[in-house]
């Protein structure tokens, strides 16, 4: 093969005289390194120098023509970095230029996720390069929006998949070109000609094969992932930014419900930006606990990657688990992470805004609202977890956070009783150690109460733990603590005496 390529480069006519020496000298050899690299096979120009390199590009020689049986067709498409839309289309279909068809009106219809990207999906093209059957068969989808940063994305879908048969995506062998339109071949899934390279190589230089990714992950994934965290016990805040679902959201706050020692932050769907939208999120929740809190709206950004000339719409979960760090560690976890002093970082906008009068119907449901105003910029405004209607005891967050807290500080600060005599000196111990902990927090400002006597108790003694309990290798500890809530309304009464000027 090596010497047939090699051959018939040499056998070309050049377009510029003055390479005549790159092509009448060029080599190609095929190389066999040792394990574990792959061969691979050496084309070398017959000019040397720095400015010499050989470009090889995919050449497909026309087979059947493309076309789709009836039923429902998918792939996952992203134009100008919106965010993955998935595209339905279905068949029959008889030729590449109905499915192009089929494609463009299909991706057309899709509402982006950005309002300055609505042209890239309004004018988005998709053609078939070989309607009259001669040439390179491709599909070529191109933004609507063309430019330095436009691109267009194909993945394939997790259920009726089309992209493999139509060669979409780089892992079902396209080409995906920044700035311009992607040309995707269409011939048959097993061609019969060679394909060398990825594009153009300076040099001396073999290029790299690239391995495939496989099914982009969906909602099923993404709820199993979550027992990865089963064997870590240091677990204190759980989200996943961007993967909205109400199906994974749910799972989410069950996962921490079960382990009572993490709580949730979990997404809105990035289209919804009106009150009734969050309602209905809410509304389609399966799990309800005080171990989760939901926030409203995304936020925009600018693109970290440099490629949007647009501020992007990203999930907030990120910030706010952001900002429950930084309040801990300022305050303490009985602070609520909402407020002036709750200033979302790295965000430069929202992606609705929110009235007064509109946060009145989503505080009660346990929907939390990031707001922006005008002395403090964009902050969270809300602290209710899911829960707020069905355990009024952990209705705010860091009721909730405290109390986790408090357990796992505690566990894990009495371990030196593991295996000591089950007597009063232990328990004594105990209720010592633990004494001094709760005042640290109560001093700090965790609890409620003018003294120590009003804000907690420990108890550990005879009445606790039980001949029975010793017998079982039992200790029982019982702690109380009155916790601060947060001051969600300040009520102002204005008064003016009677007969004088107002002030």
């Amino acid at each position: 093969m090596a010497a047939d390529i090699q051959a018939t480069v040499r056998a070309l006519a050049p377009n510029t005289p003055a390479n005549a020496a790159a092509y009448t000298g060029f080599t190609a050899t095929f190389e066999t390194p040792a394990a574990p690299a792959q061969p691979f096979y050496r084309l070398t120009s017959g000019s040397t120098g720095a400015a010499s390199r050989v470009a090889v590009t995919d050449s497909v020689v026309p087979t059947a023509g493309v076309s789709l049986p009836g039923g429902p067709a998918r792939f996952v498409i992203d134009v100008n970095h919106d965010g993955p839309h998935g595209v339905l289309i279905t068949g029959p279909f008889a030729d590449g230029g109905a499915i192009a068809t089929a494609i463009r009106d299909a991706v057309r219809a899709i509402v982006p996720n950005r309002a300055a990207n609505a042209a890239a999906y309004t004018s988005f093209n998709a053609t078939y390069e070989n309607a009259a059957g001669a040439g390179t068969p491709a599909f070529q989808l191109t933004s609507g929006a063309p430019g330095a940063g436009s691109s267009v994305q194909v993945t394939n879908a997790t259920s009726d998949n089309a992209a493999g048969t139509l060669r979409l995506g780089p892992t079902n062998g396209g080409t995906e070109i920044t700035g311009s339109a992607i040309l995707r071949p269409a011939n048959s899934q097993t061609p019969t000609e060679y394909h060398l390279g990825d594009g153009l190589v300076g040099g001396n230089v073999a290029a790299v094969v690239a391995g495939a990714d496989g099914v982009a992950p969906g909602d099923n994934e993404h709820k199993n992932g979550l027992r990865a965290l089963d064997v870590i016990r240091d677990v204190n805040i759980v989200t996943v930014p961007g993967i909205a679902s109400a199906d994974v959201v749910s799972t989410g706050v069950n996962y921490c419900t079960q382990r009572t020692d993490c709580f949730f932050i979990g997404d809105v769907n990035a289209t919804d930006d009106t009150v009734d939208d969050g309602r209905a999120f809410i509304d389609s929740l399966t799990t309800k606990t005080s171990y989760g809190a939901v926030y409203y709206p995304w936020l925009r950004m600018a693109d970290p990657l440099g490629v949007a000339t647009q501020p992007i719409l990203v999930p907030p979960s990120g910030f706010v688990a952001g900002t429950y760090a930084r309040i801990d560690s300022r305050r303490g976890v009985f602070k609520a992470p909402a407020g002036t002093e709750a200033n979302v970082a790295g965000a430069i906008g929202l992606g609705a805004d929110t009235t007064d009068a509109q946060q009145d119907f989503l505080n009660p449901i346990g929907l939390n609202v990031i707001r922006s105003f005008p002395a403090s910029g964009l902050v969270i405004w809300g602290s209710r977890t899911l829960g707020t209607r069905s355990d009024a005891e952990y209705r705010y967050i860091p009721v909730r956070r405290l109390a986790i807290f408090l357990e796992q500080s505690i566990y894990n600060g009495i371990q030196f009783a593991v295996f000591e005599p089950n007597d009063e000196p232990l328990w004594s111990s105990l209720r010592l150690n633990i004494g001094a902990f709760m005042m640290l927090q109560f001093r700090a400002g965790a609890f409620q109460g003018k003294s120590a006597n009003d804000a907690f108790f420990v108890k550990c003694d005879a009445t606790t733990t039980t001949q029975q309990d010793i017998d079982a290798g039992r200790v029982n500890i019982l702690v109380g603590f009155a916790p601060v809530k947060p001051a969600e309304f300040v009520v102002l009464q204005l008064t003016q005496k009677a007969g004088q000027p107002a002030a």
